[in-house]
């Protein structure tokens, strides 16, 4: 831990909003509740969006954690808790978020060098509705570079993932800089402060203030390396965060996963060996939630700002994450892959007066609805390449959760040569159904039942039970991973390194194939696994009998010579 603790450097401490008591969230409704108020005017919009953070990272879900301000709004607000996104990672998921479509139509599809040319992104639409709009923070997108872009009056960002802290020129390197409106300027301090006070400054002095406004508030923070401020060093010096049972080397734990899961164990992404670093992942999670606390200072100081000028009741405020982010659960960490870790986030909406106070809304929302979602808030019709579904009748309570129907909700990752341990991914969820299916790789598929299987530990694909349900899930996977263009297409970057493989010397090794795969030669339905599969042949296999049944390739060739020389 002493080699993250030496990094941190010295600043100043910022005054923030006081402690509130513990949050209790109330039941979600199951009726409509009453009509929101009609707003005067469109509403002011402030996003919030974090890098990394778990989907019960914070502090009313986890009573270890300190995170006042969050813990206010979920109390004065309403929690999602099945938020989720559409890509696991961070330049897809952000990309959704503002183009309002899925990775395989505007094909940022991985952390490289993916272009953003011919998308649009939503606060476009609201320039033109009249709202002031800016972006603060981390873009992460597309060609690397820290260009302003279209769709906001202010920009402040940098390149890449950022640094927590500016770093020296002095010693041979360059200084850290922001883009500031196309203007190179030195980072001075902890970004995560930094960035909240060039917000602070653009919402106080910056905006026409007669105009409604949009403000983007992208955080580095959680991303590793985690690095609290001065003032939240040793937090939680005796803090003890439990890893998730699945995180044991246990033959329970893997029963039933495929072979890319075990292998990935003591990989760059696996608990093993993570970031190829050897802090224990309990030990990462007390910077981890450190870093966070400087996040939920910066939102204590937007919230303040809110409510010294009287703009709580005009103003929606959103607070979620980019991704998830897994510590542990079967064996793997970070993002990436569809299981629920990765693919759920935090999700808190608040506008007092509208938005229903202390309330636990049970529907899933998806990055991809937030575009529209805000152009509905705003009262602004959505273009015709939105994907995603306006979510603002649940927002704001007049759709109960019970007559919120989401859909399927899909699921594609798209492989990345940088860390070539999870493969390509695409999943459906249907009700509480999960089916997922890899692409390229010699492996099985996976279906969960999420309401009596919450942690995905029963794979339900080879359970001839379960058929008819993987079946149709396959189809309706197949069928709604169509592109814009109808077609089905595997979008891929340049590979420019062999990328993160390396493995811990002693470590654990590479997966074995399913025991039930090895077989002895000339099997009677040596075909069975390559047809396609169908209520047929699950009940020919029920009974015992191949669907197709076939005799040994010796005697089917010695048959044909014998009848060819007749």
């Amino acid at each position: 831990m002493s080699c993250l603790r030496t990094t941190l450097l010295s600043a100043a401490a910022i005054a923030l909003a006081l402690p509130l008591a513990p949050f209790t969230p109330a039941a979600a409704q199951d009726s409509a509740p009453a009509s929101s108020p009609v707003q005067q005017g469109p509403r002011n919009i402030i996003f919030v969006l974090v890098d990394d953070l778990r989907y019960d990272g914070m502090g009313f879900l986890q009573p270890q954690l300190s995170t006042p301000n969050i813990d206010r709004m979920a109390r004065e607000g309403t929690y999602f808790p099945n938020a989720v996104v559409t890509s696991s990672l961070c330049s897809p998921s952000r990309a959704t978020i503002l183009t309002g479509m899925s990775p395989r139509n505007h094909l940022v599809v991985d952390n490289n060098n993916s272009s953003e040319e011919g998308l649009t992104f939503f606060p476009r639409y609201l320039q033109q509705a009249g709202y002031q709009t800016a972006f603060v923070g981390k873009w992460h997108m597309g060609d690397d570079t820290d260009t302003p872009r279209p769709g906001f009056d202010r920009w402040i960002s940098f390149r890449g993932q950022g640094s927590y802290w500016p770093a020296d020129p002095s010693t041979g390197g360059e200084g850290t800089m922001l883009n500031v409106d196309g203007e190179h300027v030195p980072q001075k301090g902890y970004i995560t402060d930094e960035l909240t006070d060039y917000a602070l400054d653009w919402l106080e002095h910056g905006r026409e203030q007669d105009k409604p406004f949009f403000l983007y508030l992208s955080h580095k923070a959680v991303h590793s390396d985690p690095l609290p401020p001065p003032r939240h060093a040793g937090q939680y010096a005796d803090a003890t965060f439990p890893l998730p049972a699945s995180a044991a080397n246990t033959p329970e734990n893997y029963a039933g996963k495929p072979r890319w899961v075990y292998d990935q164990r003591n990989t760059w992404h696996g608990i093993d060996f993570f970031y190829n670093a050897d802090i224990p992942m309990g030990d990462y999670l007390k910077y981890y939630y450190g870093a966070l606390s400087a996040v939920d200072d910066s939102l204590g100081r937007i919230m303040a700002y809110l409510r010294e000028h009287g703009l709580e009741e005009d103003t929606l405020v959103v607070f979620t994450s980019d991704n998830g982010f897994q510590i542990g659960e079967h064996g793997l960490i970070d993002k990436r892959n569809a299981y629920e870790a990765s693919v759920r986030v935090p999700l808190l909406v608040w506008e007092p007066g509208t938005v229903p106070a202390g309330a636990v809304n049970e529907g899933r929302v998806r990055n991809l609805d937030f575009a529209p979602t805000f152009l509905a808030s705003a009262g602004v019709a959505p273009p015709p390449q939105f994907e995603g579904t306006s979510a603002w009748q649940l927002w704001d309570g007049a759709l109960p959760a019970s007559k919120w129907k989401p859909g399927d909700f899909i699921y594609e990752y798209y492989w990345e040569y940088n860390f070539p341990h999870t493969p390509t991914t695409f999943a459906i969820t249907r009700d509480n159904m999960k089916y997922i299916q890899y692409y390229g790789v010699y492996d099985r598929d996976e279906l969960y039942n999420l309401a009596t299987d919450p942690d995905e530990m029963h794979n339900l694909a080879d359970d001839s039970a379960f058929d008819a349900t993987k079946q149709e899930l396959r189809a309706a996977l197949f069928a709604e991973l169509t592109n814009a263009d109808g077609k089905h297409m595997i979008p891929y970057m340049q590979r420019q390194s062999i990328g993160a493989v390396r493995r811990l010397a002693g470590g654990t090794r590479a997966a074995d194939f399913p025991d039930d795969w090895y077989i002895g030669a000339n099997p009677g339905d040596r075909f069975d696994g390559i047809i396609p599969d169908s209520p047929a042949k699950t009940a020919a296999h029920a009974e015992g009998r191949a669907l197709i049944p076939t005799p040994p390739l010796r005697e089917v060739i010695e048959q044909a010579e014998k009848e060819g020389g007749e």
